[in-house]
């Protein structure tokens, strides 16, 4: 009896519970739930008109904190004048709309030269560049260059705010400034 009744005990310790369905949650973790590999994703505005494409090698969703992880991610970002602004980087890490984007490892960000307006190509670089796609900022709290047209500077940190058209340069900073030769 004492057999039967210890056998009973480990079989009702070791047979799973089935709650049934959705009254039971998994506790969320930093695990991700989906992964592509060669994808092109594409955003749009309320018009349909393309706001943002991002292209990588692989990438992988995390739902605890809807972020996306991306292996060699390229992004391209329209804005509401057609201007173009494209990102690179070994590794990248998105918010679920693809709006910031920290890139990390041979970061560049290329801001190309607004139509119809005398403002020049814009390039950052650096190993990391945090890069805010909705209101035209790029930050970095470590090393980065930047070049605008014929113009380079080299600053320990960086904050470039593209709508007021400000930027900070912090730590040791460097600049080249080269004239316009166009103007007499």
């Amino acid at each position: 009896m004492g057999l039967l009744a210890l056998g009973t005990y480990w079989l009702a310790r070791n047979t799973p519970t089935f709650l049934g369905g959705s009254d039971t949650q998994r506790p969320v973790t930093h695990d991700p739930d989906y992964f592509m590999r060669g994808f092109q994703v594409r955003t749009f505005d309320v018009n349909g008109r393309l706001k943002t494409e991002v292209y990588g090698t692989e990438a992988r969703h995390y739902p605890d904190t809807d972020t996306m992880e991306i292996d060699q991610p390229r992004i391209r970002s329209y804005d509401e004048r057609g201007a173009v602004t494209v990102a690179t980087a070994n590794r990248g890490l998105s918010n679920a709309d693809a709006s910031e984007v920290q890139l990390m490892g041979n970061a560049v960000v290329v801001r190309e030269p607004v139509p119809g307006t005398t403002i020049p190509r814009m390039e950052f670089r650096g190993e990391f560049l945090h890069a805010y796609m909705n209101t035209e900022r790029v930050k970095s709290h470590k090393p980065v260059t930047l070049i605008r047209g014929n113009d380079v500077f080299t600053a320990d940190q960086m904050d470039y705010d593209n709508l007021d058209r400000v930027m900070q340069l912090g730590g040791r900073v460097r600049g080249r400034l080269v004239p316009d030769r166009a103007k007499p």
